[in-house]
């Protein structure tokens, strides 16, 4: 579709609440454009957009609709049977998924994108600080809201963009990078690609969309590498086979003190403010690029040390002597896995309890084993029942599947009020709530019932 960003003056989405939908939303009404948009409920960032202009409604509405809009943004979260989407599949009004406008942003700017199954907004934001940091800039849209920005959108004054590059649906195929990072290609979205091989594919083909003379940056243990045809760059945690990888780190304070070798062969250092030993992993990422645009590496260790990372990624929201509450995103096995792991590691003798929604039926029912075996590394788990997302039940897929199979004896299915009564009830050592649903509405709750115990 031939489209000049130029000509817009009024857009509307359907799906405004989305992180990604919003994050592009906000780029448009950034530049005096008219925004509005749908979602189904009302949340925090939905509130956040009303608060800077945008009109937005909560019912599948035609009349609510603009009839007038240059373009109407969706996100494939939206069902097919929905109202508003229909009415515009049958008009003339430009029709685009949010991939598709993200492209069409970035494909004359210096496109820097990340793509992998875990990982993109980690690394995504700390290229974005690193850049803004060192003075390089950019303009950025994330998948998480940036601690540092108290934002998923920044503009920046140059024609350089950092865009997460989403495998679901195929939507990194729009993108036509100068630089792709790669952070991992792990079994996801089977409901798309049905097999493991077919989403390798599809990142291969993700890297055939690289401009000339474009690079990578990928994991050393991604397994495409030898199918990647552009100069690729390693990066990773341990393995010296790699271009960049850590020498030694330690922690002290909750922080890591990093010693690596980088992409120049030269012996560095850095401090780490966020917790998780899978962000060293991605900040050696981050750094591999800004390494590849020359910017200096004092300037890089500043950023990395300033570092405030994302909301809801190992997130801190209550610090006390008798208890810990960290709220995480993850929502795929090894995502669980690398938060539990990391977890461990800062507090070793400490008891966990941890509080589970499972995101998608399809993913539940495609790994139950995984994710029982990941949920089973806890001492209490309370498991929520499948936020559905964009899809509908399937037949005798529930949250008992992952509950039969996991190993521990303290185990039990909840309702977001009876969680809340078991927390007031027992105490624990550490607190987590994981998942990518709208599990995220209890955490103010967990937190004013701890602040009230212990506080």
């Amino acid at each position: 579709m031939a489209l000049n960003i130029n000509d817009i003056k009024k857009v509307y989405f359907i799906g405004i609440g989305g992180i990604g939908m919003s994050a592009i939303a906000r780029y448009f009404n950034q530049l005096g454009i008219s925004v509005s948009g749908y979602d189904k409920t009302p949340t925090a960032l939905t509130h956040l957009l009303e608060s800077e202009g945008i009109a937005i409604h909560f019912d599948d509405n035609i009349e609510k609709a603009p009839q007038d809009a240059d373009l109407v943004v969706y996100t494939p979260a939206i069902p097919k049977d929905h109202t508003e989407l229909k009415m515009y599949q049958n008009s003339t009004t430009p029709l685009m998924k949010r991939s598709e406008v993200l492209g069409l942003i970035s494909k004359d700017s210096f496109c820097i994108a990340v793509s992998g199954s875990h990982g993109k907004t980690t690394v995504s934001s700390m290229i974005t600080h690193i850049l803004k940091d060192s003075g390089y800039d950019c303009s950025a849209f994330l998948g998480g809201i940036s601690v540092n920005l108290n934002s998923n959108y920044t503009n920046g004054k140059n024609n350089v963009v950092v865009v997460e590059a989403d495998e679901y649906d195929r939507s990194f195929h729009r993108l036509s990078p100068d630089i792709a990072v790669i952070t991992a290609v792990d079994t996801d979205h089977l409901d798309i690609y049905g097999t493991k091989e077919k989403i390798e594919e599809a990142f291969v083909i993700f890297t055939d969309k690289i401009k000339n003379n474009g690079k990578v940056v990928a994991n050393k243990n991604v397994q495409i590498l030898d199918q990647v045809k552009q100069t690729t760059i390693t990066y990773h945690l341990d393995n010296h086979a790699a271009n960049c990888y850590t020498l030694h780190y330690t922690i002290k304070d909750g922080a890591y003190e990093i010693q690596l070798h980088d992409i120049h062969h030269k012996e560095q250092s850095f401090t780490l403010n966020i917790a998780g030993y899978h962000n060293i992993e991605n900040a050696l990422a981050a750094i591999s690029v800004a390494q590849l645009l020359e910017i200096p590496f004092d300037k890089i260790a500043h950023a990395m040390a300033t570092f405030k990372g994302i909301k809801r990624r190992f997130e801190y929201i209550y610090k006390s002597a008798p208890c810990i509450y960290i709220d995480d995103y993850a929502h795929h096995p090894q995502e669980i896995d690398v938060f539990l792991g990391s977890l461990k590691e800062m507090y070793p003798t400490k008891k966990i309890t941890a509080i589970f929604q499972p995101h998608l039926f399809s993913r539940t029912n495609d790994l139950q084993d995984d994710f029982a075996k990941s949920l089973s590394q806890i001492d209490t788990l309370y498991l929520l029942d499948i936020y559905p997302a964009r899809e509908k039940p399937m037949e005798g897929v529930t949250s008992q599947l992952i509950l039969d199979k996991v190993s521990i004896a303290d185990k039990s299915i909840l309702s977001k009020e009876e969680v809340l009564q078991k927390i007031e009830a027992q105490p624990s050592d550490i607190i987590v709530t994981i998942g990518a649903g709208d599990i995220d509405t209890l955490i103010p709750k967990i937190k004013t019932i701890l602040e009230a115990k212990y506080n």
